[in-house]
This record gives structure tokens, C-alpha cells and sequence, in this order.
């Protein structure tokens, strides 16, 4: 009789009930499900199988021991105790991947290390020789898992995750891990619609994970049979002549079927995802049996392959959260749910998403949900029957909705507040920006509490910050608010919705403030009185340009004729700009981030200023200061609240070290020269030795301008100097 052994398939969060069926089905008598996995009972032979076939798993891991390891020295001696040459040559490889939780252990690099030493310390003392480490393909990969204190060891047969079938060479922007997108399948009953004949469209295909494993479970095709490697292979256990008999069977039954698939479409806007899904598909030996093709969302309409019977539209949408701009995502979610009504009435349809308001606003009631989670993400499935069924399904199609997101308000709804103070906002800025000639302005700032965003027009774009909820609120309702907003903008403010800019802003601490957004690096021109900026709406949480400084910045331009200007925290030189277009004489420009002055140059090349007499250092600015010994005539100070970049050694607060800091730039100054000092912490304070110390005058008032003006706390702002001039 064979032997008996106890294994652990291990799978994403959310998916175990998916794995402990597909373990029923290929054999396993006894199965255990638990939130990482399902534990099964069989052979080598189950095992084996559970390795070629299982779509939905990570793993198959072996137990082999099982041991108390509160400190590195239990867990060295426990490792020590098992019989290694039992599974290893001495001349042989292996890799070691370790997992802590709520142990005392916890640093798992070094308990690798422990493991490793451990396995090879035995080897020496019995063989007078080693193994060697090979993370990449080694003979034996053990998995040691420390919970509680508990350490258990496994041979992972798998070697490297399951997902990773051996057919993806190029994977998108945010591709779907292949174990993912079958369960996706699985859960949208794919299989049950392919077995009947019917179709599949994925609308947005990306790099055709989703097609390509479609092809896979209509074909009957073992999931791991283009993998080149197991980690079983090497084992000193293996039974090849298992293996061999259970690749001939897979390769049996897909041949009995990979010829009779039904008609699989996958489309995608974008070209190069095209490029990429034909060249995984020919990887996974499918070439001929997919087809794939650009298309854009707006030209969706069924196949000619796919007339004859209904299938399943399926697609994982972008949703905000790695790519895809999230003002563009509602008018895209409820263009989809149109097309799925207009044009597939008698097909069910399967959307998986991160954002479940966005799932929502395709506007068709789901008739099952499942939750997944792509990495940290929780993501939904929702399923939908053909829409064609029901009669309220029949008048969403003849009656589509006209909003850009279709949201849950009406006339006496609380949006309707939000507009009407929009509206209010536009008209009463709008005699002042037409003499004024503005175009970029904030048109609301979290005026009413629950709508807490605030909204920048630059000049035919908008840029929608969205502050940070208390806990005390609803997230859901808050990211309904959200939407509903985005709903009204592109008609109140008469923009393409493809113009509007949304971004999330919250409480930064520690590099994640410095960190981008994006990497899109598209910049817009924008103008300000006669000085032109570059802007750019993806790749950072601010634009480039605090309109909140308009007035301050032109104030510079105004004082700084003749005169030589310092610009710290240049940021990306706007005021820098503003001196030079006023006659400055020279102007210094310093900032930590080589990003921002690389801008700031561009923002001087925008408006044709020779580089002659302007200079860009980079470096901390308390630290320049302090080595500095020029002198200039004008000086913008304007730090900011916190900050402590990967670059300086210390932590910088506005509050506790802005005595030190004007201290510092004011022995710049020259006789008669003048500091302005400017911030954005809304407490605030001045220490009142510099009262003492220096003239000072308060100018946040007059360098607020009206736009800014229901929030006066925005910025504050001083002018000092060494002697009386005001």
C-alpha cells in the first residue's frame, strides 16, 4: 500500500473553498479548509497531481517536522534533529523561505539563515561536504512556518508558486496573477458556459491572463503542464515514473479537447497589451484559439464567432488603485454597463473589481458577489444574469441615465448643496478673475463638511483633492460623496471628464511624503500674469503650483527689480520665475529634491529666461545656510510643516526649528535686505523673540487672495528685516 501523508495547499485569501473543491475533484478523501489553505491526506501520487492541476493554488507543501522554537538556538537544534540526507545529496542545493507570526522570532531573514546553517552544519559534520544555496531552482526548497512559537517544516513541492504556469513573457501595467483569474472564472461559472458552447469577451484584456486560463479550463488543460521545473524534481524521494504517467494522462485529455473550444475574444484599447497577449498565447501553445485584438470599449459590440450562442463578458477593470485615473472611472464603469445592455442583453457578464461603488455604477443588479483579494486589495466579483431577464434591466437600456456617474441623488438630494455652492463660488470669483485675467483658481474648499474636497481649475483642466475622512464617518458613504461629486463636476464646470485630476490628501509622515503618485511625467502649461508653469496633475500629490501663493509670488516679482533673490525650499521655482521676470539681478534656487529643481529649471526655460545669472543647488537648506557666506537683497522662505527626506539626517518641524531657520537666512541678508517668510501650518505661532529681534510685519492678509479666502489660515506670512523699512 502506498503511503499516506498529510499536505498543505496553500492559496490567496478568499479562495480555499475554490482550492478544497479542486482537491475533491482530482482525488483527495480527507481535505481540512483553513483561511490560508486546505490541508488534504493522500499519496505521493495525490500530491503529484495536486502540482499539475490545482488552478487556484500558491503551493503544496510536505510537513516533516514539527517542533517548539521560541529562540534561534530551538529552532537551529530542530532543524539539526531531521535527516536531511533523507531528501538531499550532500552535493546537492536548496533554498530556505521562513514566515513569523506572533512568535518571538521575527526576524526571518535571520531565521532563514539559522535553517540553512543548520542543514548544512549536518551535512559537514556526516559527509565532510555541503550543499550549496540556490534561491532560483534548487533541489529542495523548505518552507518553515514559526506561529506561536511553533515551527513547522515542509519540502515545498512546488518550487516556485503555482500561479506562475510558464506562459506570461510580458505582464501589463496590473496583471491578474493566473491563479487569481481562474478563480475568477471559476466563481463566474465559465466552465459551466464553455461546456455548453457559449463565449467569452474580455473587453479589456490587458495581457489575456483571463482569456488565455479561460482556454485552459475549457481545454481541460493541466495548468502546470508548460512549467519546466517542480520542486519535486530533484527530491531524493521522487518517483518519476508517477510523474511520468500523470503528464501522459494530462496530455491525453487536453488533446481530446483543445480543438473544440468555444469562440474566446479578448480586446483591449491599448496596443502594446495586444502585442503582449499574443505573445503569451503563443507561449502557451494556444495560437490559432484565442483571438485578440485592439479594440476600444466604445466599439464593443459580440463577436461574429460568438452570434450563434450567449456566453459571459468578463473583465477586470482598472479601479484607481494601480492604474487608472479615477475621475475618468465612473463615465468608464457606466459606458460598460450601457454596452452590456445595449449590445449583450441575452449574455451573463462577470465585472472584478477593487471599488465596489465603481462596481456598483455599471447599473445592473448582481445576482451573486464574491469577495477576493488581489495582493492587500479586497476585491469584489460581481456576477451578473443576462440583462435581457428582467423588465427593470429592459428600461435601463431604453432609458440610459445621462450623468457621467450615475449617483444616488435627486433634485432635493444633498448634492444638489455641492453644486449650488459651486455655482455660488463661480459667480462671485468671477468678476475678479476677469480683471485680474485668472485661470487657475480653487473654486471650492470643503465648504460644506460633508463634501470634504477641495477643487483647482486650471484653465481647461480640474484637479479634485479629496481630504482624508475622520473615522467617525462612513468610508463607504464617503466615497459615495466622492463619486457624486465627480458626477456633477465635468457639467458645473463644463470640462471633459477626462480633464478631471482626482487625488486623495492625508496626513504624510515619513518618506511616503515625497513619495510619487505615478510616473506618468505628463506636464501641462498653465499661465499666471506673464509667467508660464509646468504642472502636472498624476505623478505627485500638488501640481507644481500653490495658487494659494499667487499674490506672494507676485509680490517677489514686484520687489525683486535690481536685487539678488534666494529662493530655499525652491520646490519647483515658480517664485523663482516671478523675480526674474521682474528685473532680478540673479537669483539662487535651493531644494533637496534634484526632481523639483530639474521642474524648476524647465519652468525658467518655459518663459525664456537665460541661465546666466541663475543658479540651482541642491542640498538641505539648513545646512547650506550654514556654509554659505553670500548675500542677497531678497529672500523667500518657505519650508515645509515637516519633513524628514531620505536625504537629511534629521527631522525637521516648522513649529519647534523656524526660529533657527530665519535666524539663518536672515545673516544672508543684506543691509536693507528683506526675508519673506511664508508657511502653511494652520496653529501656527510665531516665537516672539523674533518679534524682538527683527522688524516684522504680518502680510498674511494682503497675500490672500480671494479665492482663498473662506480658509485665512491657508498660509501665513511675514516680512522681516534688520531694520525698520515700513
Amino acid at each position: 500500500m502506498n503511503q499516506v501523508y498529510r499536505f498543505l495547499a496553500t492559496a490567496p485569501k478568499g479562495i480555499a473553498s475554490l482550492l478544497n473543491d479542486e482537491l475533491i475533484n482530482i482525488g483527495a478523501g480527507w481535505t481540512k479548509q483553513t483561511t490560508s489553505g486546505v490541508f488534504f491526506e493522500g499519496d505521493l501520487r495525490l500530491a503529484y497531481r495536486a502540482c499539475l492541476w490545482l488552478r487556484t493554488a500558491n503551493r503544496v507543501l510536505m510537513p516533516i517536522a514539527n517542533f517548539e522554537a521560541k529562540h534561534p538556538d530551538d529552532l537551529y537544534d530542530g532543524i539539526k534533529q531531521i535527516d536531511w540526507f533523507d531528501h538531499l545529496e550532500p552535493e546537492g542545493s536548496l533554498a530556505v523561505d521562513f514566515f513569523s507570526s506572533r512568535s518571538r522570532i521575527d526576524h526571518t531573514h535571520y531565521a532563514a539563515l539559522k535553517v540553512k546553517d543548520a542543514v548544512v552544519d549536518q551535512f559537514r559534520e556526516k559527509f565532510d561536504c555541503r550543499p550549496s544555496v540556490d534561491l532560483s531552482q534548487p533541489d529542495i526548497r523548505i518552507n518553515v512556518h514559526l506561529l506561536k512559537n511553533q515551527a513547522t517544516v515542509s519540502l515545498d513541492l512546488s518550487g516556485e508558486s503555482l500561479h506562475k504556469r510558464g506562459y506570461r513573457t510580458e505582464g501589463g501595467q496590473a496583471p491578474l496573477k493566473e491563479n487569481l483569474a481562474a478563480a475568477i472564472l471559476l466563481r463566474a461559472g465559465w466552465k459551466e458556459i464553455a461546456d455548453l458552447g457559449g463565449g467569452l469577451i474580455d473587453p479589456m484584456c490587458g495581457s489575456g491572463t483571463l482569456p488565455i486560463e479561460a482556454a485552459l479550463i475549457a481545454a481541460d488543460s493541466a495548468p502546470g503542464l508548460l512549467r519546466d521545473h517542480f520542486g519535486f524534481i530533484k527530491w531524493k524521494q521522487h518517483q518519476q515514473e508517477i510523474w511520468d504517467e500523470l503528464l501522459l494522462e494530462a496530455e491525453e485529455r487536453e488533446t481530446a479537447k483543445i480543438n473544440s473550444l468555444p469562440p474566446i475574444i479578448g480586446y483591449d484599447v491599448d496596443s502594446t497589451a495586444i502585442r503582449n497577449s499574443v505573445a503569451n498565447l503563443e507561449k502557451a501553445g494556444l495560437t490559432g484559439l484565442i483571438h485578440f485584438e485592439k479594440k476600444a470599449l466604445s466599439d464593443l459590440t459580440p463577436h461574429p464567432k460568438t452570434r450563434e450562442k450567449p456566453g459571459i463578458v468578463i473583465l477586470n477593470p482598472p479601479y484607481g488603485q494601480r492604474i487608472g485615473k479615477q475621475s475618468e472611472l465612473p463615465s468608464l464603469y457606466r459606458e460598460l454597463g450601457q454596452k452590456l445592455r445595449s449590445e449583450f442583453p441575452a449574455w451573463q457578464a462577470s465585472l472584478f473589481t477593487g471599488n465596489i461603488q465603481l462596481g456598483k455604477a455599471v447599473g445592473l443588479n448582481s445576482s451573486k458577489t464574491h469577495t477576493f483579494y488581489n495582493g492587500a486589495i479586497e476585491c469584489r466579483l460581481f456576477n451578473y444574469k443576462p440583462v435581457g431577464e428582467t423588465g427593470e434591466s429592459r428600461k435601463s437600456s431604453q432609458q440610459p441615465k445621462k450623468s457621467v456617474f450615475p449617483p444616488n441623488w435627486s433634485a432635493g438630494s444633498e448634492i444638489s448643496n455641492f453644486t449650488n455652492r459651486l455655482k455660488k463660488n463661480l459667480k462671485r470669483l468671477k468678476k475678479w478673475r476677469e480683471v485680474e485675467n485668472i485661470s487657475c483658481f480653487r473654486v471650492y474648499d470643503n465648504d460644506l463638511p460633508e463634501y470634504a474636497v477641495a477643487v483647482d481649475v486650471y484653465h481647461d483642466r480640474v484637479h479634485v483633492q479629496e481630504y482624508q475622512a475622520p473615522i467617525t464617518v462612513d468610508p463607504e458613504k464617503a466615497r459615495s460623496r466622492l463619486y457624486d461629486i465627480l458626477s456633477v463636476l465635468p457639467e458645473a464646470l463644463n470640462v471633459p471628464v477626462e480633464n478631471i485630476f482626482l487625488k486623495v490628501r492625508q496626513h504624510q509622515k515619513g518618506k511616503s511624503q515625497y513619495q510619487r503618485l505615478k510616473s506618468e511625467q505628463v506636464f501641462y502649461e498653465v499661465v499666471e500674469g506673464r509667467c508660464r508653469f509646468k504642472v502636472n496633475f498624476d505623478d505627485y500629490l500638488d501640481t507644481g503650483l500653490f495658487l494659494d501663493h499667487r499674490l506672494t509670488r507676485q509680490k517677489i516679482g514686484e520687489m525683486a527689480a535690481g536685487k539678488r533673490f534666494l529662493n530655499l525650499f525652491a520646490y519647483t521655482g515658480t517664485a523663482t520665475v516671478h523675480a526674474a521676470m521682474g528685473g532680478a539681478l540673479s537669483t539662487t534656487s535651493v531644494d533637496n529634491s534634484q526632481t523639483y529643481l530639474d521642474w524648476a529649471k524647465r519652468n525658467m526655460d518655459l518663459n525664456q529666461i537665460k541661465p546666466d545669472q541663475h543658479h540651482f543647488e541642491r542640498g538641505d537648506c539648513i545646512s547650506w545656510l550654514k556654509r554659505t557666506s553670500r548675500k542677497y537683497d531678497l529672500i523667500f522662505l518657505d519650508p515645509p510643516t515637516f519633513s524628514n527626506s531620505r536625504n537629511t539626517k534629521s527631522v525637521f518641524d516648522i513649529q519647534r526649528d523656524h526660529p533657527l531657520l530665519i535666524q539663518l537666512a536672515s545673516g544672508c541678508l543684506t543691509e536693507g535686505g528683506t526675508l519673506i517668510f511664508s508657511n502653511n501650518l494652520r496653529n501656527f505661532k510665531l516665537e516672539k523673540q523674533l518679534m524682538d529681534a527683527y522688524q516684522v510685519r504680518d502680510i498674511s492678509k494682503e497675500t490672500l487672495p480671494p479665492d482663498f479666502q473662506r480658509r485665512p489660515n491657508i498660509h501665513h506670512c511675514w516680512m522681516i528685516s534688520h531694520k525698520k523699512q515700513f
